[in-house]
């Protein structure tokens, strides 16, 4: 190794290639990045992931993809079943990531001084405490998901205790829980780490994030007060650095479906903006009764529609909704979220949508999947009282329109906005020079690239 590049920064990046993932991990990078000129970020994800990350050109010339293995079969078709695809990626880690590695430390030639990771990869802790540098995981879900995570063991004995109880029974496991029922808990937490590679993952990243330099998290401190209290006792530092959406936006968020001018022509406050995200297709009968209620509901609406819309979705309704609606496969979500005209989000409460959410003073109409989901949706409802969980926790025609009149037509989607818009502000203040957000990034900043 040259003398001359003893002083480099060289920072290992682990991404987890699920596309929620991959865009908070590397919109961090590139803000640490910009203010670590003199450091070299090396980022590592399976070829997908990376062609999808880095298709733009973003200008800064210290990060470099790296590919690993996605462990997948030659010749493999993906017929819908993501874990499926996740349990071959984890049958080739941490594997696939050290040849990787390898080649970027000959490349760059300096040893890593750094690992970053998302929190999914426990294992990039080793790698880590190999190497005698700092370990930095991302959290890119929720607080109150990251606490259950943490309590797991807590979590089992409390849910023990009222296995006879109704689904909806509330349960005071930690801190700012006194809402949290039992139907909340993801029940990714329960299933038997010898069968499930998720539910091992979850059980060992419990494990590793104690040995952390530091974790940081894609929220803000004010947000969610009593879980920082109670990560800064368990954690041997908990930093709050996000929203990122306000601190570092896609620089490349385009519009190419018209949506944001199809806005500007809709009234304020009056457009249903519909999206699930970039994973989740809707169960056929949940489609079809979105379908319906979008037909007979007077509201113009937007929908995100993940697949092609003309090949997937009814003629018919295209053809009768055209004059009201708009249907595309993209949206510049946080531009449009942020758009005068759009008055509620019909979501499955990915933490990235419900930071969106806050930041545009959207209420939302949640439909949880899995994952942090549940847990977001619950506290949406009962603790923030941002938005509600449709009846039923299943889209039916009437269950949708009973949420978007109550939203939309009486004085308890007001309270919502006026909510969101403290939300907001507390989001905006922890985001500018002295704020807490800024200031932990800042200290972030040291550990990694100082």
């Amino acid at each position: 190794m040259s003398e001359a590049r003893n002083d480099l920064k060289h920072i290992a990046v682990l991404a987890f290639p699920v596309a929620t993932h991959g865009p908070p991990l590397l919109s961090l990078v590139r803000r640490l990045s910009a203010s670590a000129s003199y450091a070299k970020f090396s980022f590592f994800s399976t070829k997908e992931s990376n062609s999808k990350l880095f298709s733009k050109e973003d200008g800064l010339e210290n990060i470099k993809p790296y590919n690993v293995s996605d462990g997948l079969p030659e010749n493999y078709n993906f017929a819908g079943n993501l874990d499926e695809v996740m349990n071959y990626f984890f049958k080739a880690t941490p594997g696939n990531f050290k040849q990787a590695m390898k080649v970027a430390v000959k490349e760059v030639g300096k040893d890593f001084t750094c690992i970053m990771s998302d929190a999914f990869l426990w294992f990039a802790a080793d790698f880590a405490q190999e190497l005698h540098v700092p370990w930095v995981p991302l959290w890119t879900s929720s607080s109150r998901s990251l606490l259950l995570v943490l309590e797991t063991d807590l979590v089992h004995q409390k849910m023990r205790s009222i296995i006879n109880e109704p689904e909806d029974r509330t349960i005071d496991i930690l801190p700012g829980f006194s809402e949290l029922r039992g139907s909340d808990i993801p029940k990714e937490l329960f299933h038997d780490v010898k069968e499930s590679q998720f539910a091992a993952m979850l059980c060992k990243i419990g494990l590793a994030l104690p040995q952390a330099a530091v974790v940081a998290s894609n929220s803000f401190e004010e947000l969610d007060p009593d879980a920082v209290i109670l990560f800064k006792s368990r954690l041997p530092k908990f930093l709050n650095i996000g929203p990122f959406v306000l601190t570092s936006p896609d620089p490349f968020m385009s519009d190419p479906h018209g949506c944001l001018e199809w806005l500007d022509k809709q009234k304020q406050e009056s457009v249903v903006y519909i999206s699930f995200g970039s994973v989740i297709s809707l169960p056929p009968q949940e489609l079809a009764e979105l379908v319906e209620a979008l037909k007979e509901c007077k509201l113009p609406f937007l929908w995100s529609f993940r697949g092609n819309p003309k090949e997937e979705l009814p003629e018919e309704f295209l053809e009768r909704t055209k004059e009201k609606g708009k249907v595309v496969s993209w949206t510049p979500q946080l531009k449009v979220l942020r758009h005068k005209a759009i008055g509620v989000f019909v979501t499955h409460s990915g933490w990235n949508s419900v930071l969106d959410s806050i930041a545009g003073c959207v209420p939302m109409i949640c439909r949880p999947f899995f994952g942090d989901q549940t847990v977001n949706t619950r506290t949406i409802e009962a603790v923030w009282g941002t938005g509600l969980e449709i009846e039923g926790g299943r889209i039916t025609k009437g269950g949708l329109m009973k949420a978007l009149r109550l939203i939309m037509s009486t004085d308890e989607g007001n309270k919502m906005r006026k909510k969101l818009q403290h939300l907001q502000g507390l989001a905006l203040d922890a985001v500018q020079s002295s704020g807490s957000s800024t200031k932990n990034f800042e200290t972030l900043l040291e550990v990694v690239a100082k």
